[in-house]
């Protein structure tokens, strides 16, 4: 079955490439609204699922692009382990393969590390429907490009994914969640100031005239971090940051909808608090800003702001997607980026324009 879902998708990839006509690749379509517009004729990847081989002593998992990413993290916890980038779901449908080319984290993500950090290995097909391998199945120094973590957050535009190996990791032994009432340049002040300690950081949160911060790991160490930070105890504190992963948050109920802009704004965490023109949401120690604007706000200067502070903004939900919803590129990167497109891609039919327009 796997061999025959493989072999028909490298024939409609040829028929395509010969014809020029774009394909959208989609798994559950739970990211769809992340990027550009998809366009093209749909080539759904779910056929291809199931996990591969997963040793919980090697703390690696590899699965088929098509796998529920709910099956590969309930899989993980009955061993006690997790994907430590705590990817967003955004619906009942994601699967392993649209979270690595969505390139998304949670709220874990600047404590253990990104999407790209834990890949180890890919399988795709490219735009000539030729198999590619790149990786491995083994933490160990890489020489030259990194193409495996490449496809991650490339939002397909390289290759068909068909199989990943991921690093995981154990489920913490402690977790404990503090409130402190605190406005939000007093809580950059104090998560830039805890970053440089080791205090078990597994996730922050300013909203509303609060900071929030989750600690995990083993029992002694949560206890002396929570002790250092001060503040109360929040009981609710799971189902916050589960709410920050999956943008269930009131915030994000707001943002985004009608009439609204939802911009991601990754920036350096020292970047100063700035009034950007609406609510924001501040995670991963100040280096990821929510911003809730109107839709038809400029993002000129906000792109500028971000740029100035050693970031980007991103587009992330609403608003209009025309003036281009990732941070335009310099000649330098463009230039690369074109390069890697008609190298990977030649004839540019995979999810065409999703990342920028003419790629």
């Amino acid at each position: 079955m796997t061999d025959a879902v493989v072999l028909g998708w490298q024939q409609r990839i040829r028929d395509a490439a010969a014809s020029g006509r774009p394909l959208r690749i989609r798994g559950g379509g739970s990211k769809d609204f992340y990027g550009q517009e998809p366009v093209g004729e749909l080539l759904d990847t779910t056929p291809l699922a199931g996990i591969v081989d997963y040793d919980p002593t090697e703390l690696v998992l590899t699965a088929r692009a098509g796998t529920p990413l709910a099956e590969v993290e309930r899989v993980l916890a009955d061993a006690g382990q997790m994907l430590a980038f705590e990817p967003p779901h955004f619906g009942p449908g994601a699967t392993l393969g649209g979270t690595v080319a969505a390139g998304l984290s949670g709220p874990r993500r600047p404590y253990a590390g990104a999407v790209r950090d834990l890949v180890l290995g890919t399988r795709i097909l490219d735009g000539r429907g030729t198999e590619l391998a790149f990786g491995g199945r083994v933490m160990k120094n890489v020489a030259g490009f990194d193409v495996a973590r490449l496809m991650t957050g490339a939002l397909g535009t390289l290759g068909v994914l068909l199989e990943i190996s991921l690093k995981c990791q154990p489920l913490p032994k402690a977790v404990t969640v503090r409130v402190l009432e605190c406005g939000a340049a007093e809580s950059l002040r104090l998560t830039c100031g805890w970053a440089a300690q080791p205090l078990s950081l597994a996730g922050t949160c300013h909203v509303d005239g609060r900071l929030v911060v989750r600690l995990a790991g083993a029992a002694p160490a949560v206890a002396a971090a929570a002790a250092r930070i001060g503040g109360s105890a929040w009981p609710e504190g799971d189902a916050l940051f589960a709410s920050l992963r999956e943008q269930t948050h009131p915030f994000f109920a707001a943002a985004g909808g009608p009439g609204r802009a939802l911009w991601r704004l990754a920036v350096k965490p020292t970047a100063p608090y700035a009034d950007l023109g609406g609510a924001q949401l501040i995670e991963w120690g100040g280096a990821l800003r929510w911003l809730d604007l109107d839709a038809g706000a400029d993002p000129q200067p906000l792109r500028a702001w971000a740029a100035s502070h050693g970031g980007h903004a991103t587009l992330f939900r609403g608003g209009d997607k025309a003036a281009g919803v990732f941070q335009p590129l310099d000649e330098t990167l463009l230039g690369l980026h074109r390069r890697l497109k008609a190298n990977f891609d030649p004839q540019g039919i995979l999810n065409r324009g999703r990342l920028y327009p003419g790629l």
